[in-house]
């Protein structure tokens, strides 16, 4: 029987952190999508590896793109913005959704 070494408090406390960032049924009946842009909204600003803000831009941008619910391709595509224009260093507004 192999054991499983339980996770360190910092490893317990980012994964409730994690936790609260993925959207859950059921929470009053609002979309997904608002959900996570609420859930990004209330993030701390913290410092991130540059590569993982781009590949998270891209998926975001693709999501944008092929996604039917427009509050989603909304959330994705302003939430792919922010993260282009921290990446870029500018101070200008968010593109429009398509």
């Amino acid at each position: 029987m192999t054991t499983v070494p339980s996770p360190s408090p910092r490893d317990r406390a980012l994964g409730r952190g994690v936790s609260m960032l993925i959207p859950q049924g059921g929470s009053g009946g609002r979309p997904a999508a608002e959900q996570a842009a609420a859930a990004l909204a209330a993030l701390e600003t913290v410092p991130a590896q540059a590569g993982l803000l781009q590949a998270a831009a891209v998926l975001l941008e693709e999501r944008a793109r092929v996604s039917e619910d427009e509050a989603e391709r909304r959330a994705a595509g302003t939430t792919a913005a922010l993260l282009r224009r921290t990446l870029d260093g500018r101070d200008a507004p968010p593109a429009p959704s398509p």
